[in-house]
C-alpha cells in the first residue's frame, strides 16, 4: 500500500474505531482523529497496565490513600505526575506514519 492509498483509506475512517496493522507486524487500535500527508493520528484508550486508582480514572483526581506524592508533598494525593492528576483524559494521541501502514480494519464499537 502506498502513502496515497493509506491516506485515502484513513480519511474515509475518520471518527471510526479501527485496528491498524503496521509493516513491522505491530497492531494498534483506536479512533482515527485526523490524517495529514505523513501521519495518521489515533485516539488510543489509556489503561491496561495503569497504576492509577479507580477514582483517578473516573474523576481525574485522587482521594487520600490513593495515588502518589505530588507537588505539595502530601502522600496519597495524585497531583504532579503525568497520568495521575488533573486534566488527563481517557485517551492518548498516537501518530503513526502512513508509509509503514500495512492495513486498516474497522472494529465494532461497544
Amino acid at each position: 500500500m502506498d502513502i496515497q492509498q493509506a491516506q485515502s483509506i484513513c480519511k474515509k475512517h475518520i471518527n471510526r474505531y479501527v485496528e491498524i496493522r503496521m509493516k513491522d507486524g505491530k497492531t494498534y487500535d483506536g479512533i482515527v482523529e485526523s490524517v495529514d500527508n505523513e501521519n495518521v493520528y489515533l485516539a488510543v484508550p489509556k489503561g491496561g497496565g495503569s497504576r492509577s486508582s479507580n477514582a483517578e480514572r473516573q474523576f481525574g483526581f485522587a482521594y487520600p490513600g490513593f495515588g502518589y506524592p505530588g507537588f505539595y508533598g502530601y502522600p496519597g494525593y495524585g497531583f504532579g505526575y503525568p497520568g495521575y492528576g488533573f486534566g488527563y483524559g481517557r485517551f492518548a494521541r498516537l501518530a503513526l506514519p502512513l508509509a509503514l501502514l500495512a492495513g486498516l480494519t474497522l472494529l465494532p464499537y461497544y
